[in-house]
């Protein structure tokens, strides 16, 4: 059971005592790994605080409901908690996560291995996309899931998920275009963000889409390689047409040339200064 008040004591500290962020790509937070101590097998993420108490509770009961369900639909997690923390009168929200090894980051490994070892990787993130969504079709809410590759792991032949947040569950498109905006830890985009709402709103609506999440997968690979591009592209028709047959028409359609994101989103990651780096990462 994690000590609270040496959970809170820990995120007070300065960086020299509770470790350096292990990443800032992260549009919501920096997580941080501590160098040593009880949470030294331990990712941490500090979230921005929000003064509407019993929206922080929705939140917490939402972020439950969808860590509930990434376990029954069989993609699963690394140990995954979640708690309000009182952080000098203002409850903050924090994950604690189980800390994966830093080479298992999917992202570099598909940047520094061998093209058949790389599809294997795809095949394993295609496998968590497939057996979520099938799982999906008879929820009775609003989910939705963002398997890029830098939330996933690979370890051991698997691909792990470890991104939880936002909890993608009941809240509704605009609500989540909201939450977007709201927990931003970058101060430009809160600011920004409310005059380019109905883009940034829009940002969410791969998470949300079978078909979509799979091209956005394929898309992310192509541009991490764009020499081996085709071959990607034709591992996920293929995949497409084995493993998500409800979707594969459209999915197929969107695998014909290589996936490219949004302009206004490349622009967005600019403007903020976001790295593309894998949530985790020595």
């Amino acid at each position: 059971m994690t000590n609270l008040d040496d959970l809170a004591q820990l995120i007070r500290a300065d960086a020299s005592e509770r470790g350096q962020p292990i990443s800032r790509m992260g549009y919501f937070c920096a997580p941080f790994r501590p160098k040593q101590g009880d949470f030294s097998d331990k990712v941490i993420k500090v979230y921005r605080g929000l003064r509407n108490s019993a929206e922080l509770d929705r939140l917490k009961t939402y972020h439950d409901d969808y860590v509930a369900a990434m376990h029954a639909s069989g993609v699963g997690l690394p140990e995954t908690e979640f708690h309000l923390i009182d952080l000098d009168g203002q409850r903050v929200p924090v994950i604690v996560q189980e800390a994966l090894p830093n080479d298992s980051m999917m992202r570099p490994q598909m940047i520094a291995q061998p093209l058949e070892n790389t599809l294997e990787m795809m095949e394993a993130a295609g496998q968590q996309i497939a057996r979520f969504w099938l799982w999906a079709e008879t929820y009775p809410s609003r989910i939705g899931f963002h398997p890029s590759i830098r939330n996933f792991a690979y370890l051991d032949g698997k691909a792990i998920f470890f991104d939880t947040f936002p909890p993608l569950v009941h809240y509704s498109r605009d609500e989540m275009g909201k939450m977007l905006l709201t927990f931003s830890d970058k101060r430009l985009m809160r600011i920004v963000g409310p005059f380019l709402k109905k883009k940034v709103t829009g940002i969410q609506d791969e998470w949300y889409s079978p078909p979509e999440t799979l091209v956005g997968l394929v898309g992310s690979a192509c541009r991490l390689r764009p020499e081996d591009a085709q071959a990607y592209l034709a591992w996920g028709r293929d995949f497409a047409a084995r493993e998500m047959v409800p979707w594969a028409g459209e999915a197929i359609a969107g695998m014909q040339e290589a996936p490219r994101l949004p302009g206004y989103w490349t622009g967005f990651r600019k403007i903020l200064g976001l790295q593309g780096e894998p949530n985790i990462e020595k």
